[in-house]
């Protein structure tokens, strides 16, 4: 419920906080005292358009903020976990702000984190609901019609499985699509995938060969300079005419055999250059071997290279290095194998989805029968509810029009919207259309009064909706509101006496001129039991408050609180005693065509 509403430089307002409870709280005052300034102010917090004029003369921006308890509203709670919104610290406390400033731009916050007004909008939906000409109100949403009728009627269970029955169908449809759609790239993309790989299969490119293909081919490239090479270093080591390696380590044996005896280190010279010697031998036998074996190949190199340029240029045609070749092969294959599996996901999809459908048909085919069997008890307790709040001709149907398209809907197979005939003759139209924003607010309190056992609004704002009613039918408005009161929070602006005297708690909206007459402020007051006494006497006999007007009044606020410690009805009851009761320039008749 909402716990708290302060409001700073806001059009006639400088400063304040108004702390509210539950049960129905009345907001009186004189006419002209701003008592719409609360309400268009809460309307703010909930997303409402704001311009710069409501920003108080000499202030740089206005400010409003609404503090909910939400810890009996589960989609609340739910909503602010999935947008990471809600308060760690309070998580069972909601405050939702708006910051207009001077120049017409505003921002808002839930939980002091930034929001757009969409997400304030949506989340200010599920705390409260405002009856009243403000364009907000969800019960010009056919959606809110559909959550009525079926908080009424439909049973859990059955609204489980419909939605359970939808989510799998509408899960089970996007994977069709998206694989139907695959399918149809992939014919072509399996053409060109089996072409790809019949070039690479072609190619069958081994493991390392890539690697050893290149060493060959340097090595073949290259013979006669090798041949030269391996040939002058044989000279160098056994080559005819002095000078070559082995003559020289031979020649340096035979001088130190001569010195042998000498001293160590020549002796462990003299085994160095042996051992040399022999090293030479093995080395000189080594590279005879292969100028001798080594032959130029040249067909071979051709090979080598024509095989060299087969794995370029394949490589080139798929852009990648020609060592990923290899990978890039089997990440094709694998490809290829996913798209010939398709078929069969396509079909085991495709039989799922008929599956699913009927599933879903059958879900909400018990929900369609529980709402043809609610619509007709719904419109008739709400049409009885309209006898007793002064509309004897208003006549409410409950419209349940199967939808066109032959596709699952989350909501059912049919459409709810609620159809109003304000006046005998007239056809039932849509609530939007109906011009009286009087009629409509008591249209919406006999329908929250019937729904409100069963509807999940936790907070209720009724503003007016006594306008051009009076007596015994302004006191039913009362006693409707109070009972309302006792299952939700429910705030009324009024200016009847006979409502006003039913409230649990009172609040008194008033103005004043500041000194120098150039500035107007707006207070909002909580009334103690003598000061509401005096303000329903006021609102009974005018400004003067005689001793009968008090003592009207007192006897108007007993009668409430005496029922309070009494046994309480529920609203159906009160519409029961009510009917009873129904003034006599009331006809207790509905019209001919009402009564088709």
């Amino acid at each position: 419920m909402l716990l708290q509403l302060a409001i700073q430089n806001y059009a006639t307002v400088d400063s304040l906080e108004i702390d509210f409870g539950p049960g129905m709280s009345a907001i009186s005052g004189e006419t002209g005292a701003g008592k719409s300034i609360m309400l268009d102010g809460l309307g703010l917090t909930l997303g409402d358009r704001a311009d710069k004029s409501i920003v108080r003369g000499g202030a740089s921006k206005a400010e409003i903020s609404a503090l909910f308890d939400i810890a009996a509203i589960e989609p609340a709670i739910a909503w602010l976990a999935e947008h990471e919104l809600a308060d760690e610290n309070e998580p069972d406390r909601c405050l939702l702000r708006r910051v207009v400033g001077e120049d017409g731009r505003s921002k808002g916050f839930i939980n002091g984190s930034p929001a757009t007004l969409g997400d304030m909008k949506t989340l200010g939906e599920m705390l409260i609901d405002i009856h009243s000409q403000h364009e907000h109100q969800s019960l010009l949403q056919r959606s809110t019609h559909q959550r009525l009728l079926d908080d009424f009627c439909v049973d859990s269970s059955a609204a489980h499985s419909l939605a359970a029955a939808y989510k799998l169908w509408h899960k089970n449809k996007q994977s069709l699509e998206q694989l139907s759609e695959r399918s149809e790239e992939g014919s072509a993309q399996m053409q060109l995938l089996s072409y790809q790989l019949s070039e690479l299969d072609e190619l069958a490119l081994g493991e390392e060969e890539l690697e050893n293909l290149e060493a060959e081919f340097k090595n073949l490239s290259n013979a006669d300079e090798t041949i030269a090479s391996a040939q002058a270093a044989l000279d160098c080591c056994a080559g005819d005419g002095e000078g070559n390696a082995g003559d020289l380590l031979a020649k340096a044996t035979g001088i130190l055999a001569a010195l042998q005896g000498k001293g160590a280190r020549l002796s462990n010279a003299a085994t160095l250059i042996e051992s040399a010697s022999i090293q030479l031998d093995e080395a000189i036998d080594d590279l005879r071997y292969f100028v001798d074996s080594f032959e130029a190949d040249p067909q071979r190199l051709d090979e080598v290279n024509q095989r060299l340029s087969d794995i370029y240029a394949l490589a080139r045609k798929h852009r990648v290095k020609p060592e990923a070749l290899l990978a890039l092969t089997a990440e094709m294959r694998a490809q290829l194998e996913r798209i010939e599996n398709s078929d069969e996901e396509l079909a085991r999809l495709t039989a799922a989805d008929s599956t699913l459908r009927a599933e879903y048909s059958e879900a909400a085919k018990k929900v369609s029968e529980q709402r043809k069997a609610g619509a007709v008890k719904l419109a008739m307790l709400v049409n009885e509810q309209l006898k007793n709040l002064g509309m004897p001709h208003a006549r409410l149907e409950v419209a349940l029009t199967p939808t066109t398209s032959d596709k699952p809907s989350v909501t059912g197979s049919e459409t709810v919207e609620f159809l109003v005939s304000t006046n005998p003759g007239q056809s039932a139209k849509p609530l939007i259309k109906i011009a009286s924003g009087g009629e409509l607010s008591r249209i919406s309190l006999a329908i929250q009064v019937i729904t409100a056992q069963t509807s999940h609004t936790p907070s209720l704002v009724f503003d007016e909706v006594d306008v051009g009613i009076g007596g015994g039918v302004a006191k039913i408005v009362g006693e409707l509101l109070r009972r309302l009161g006792e299952s939700s929070q429910v705030l009324c602006v009024t200016h009847q006496a006979q409502v006003a005297g039913q409230g649990h708690s009172h609040y008194f909206v008033s103005k004043s001129v500041q000194a120098g007459g150039d500035s107007t402020l707006t207070r909002i007051d909580k009334l103690d039991e003598d000061s509401r006494l005096k303000e329903v006497a006021r609102m009974l006999g005018g400004d003067d408050c005689s001793a009968e007007s008090l003592a009207h009044a007192r006897q108007m606020m007993a009668v409430p609180a005496a029922r309070s410690k009494a046994k309480k009805a529920s609203p159906l009851e009160v519409t029961k005693n009510a009917s009873k009761n129904t003034p006599k320039n009331v006809s207790k008749k509905a019209p001919k065509k009402a009564q088709k």
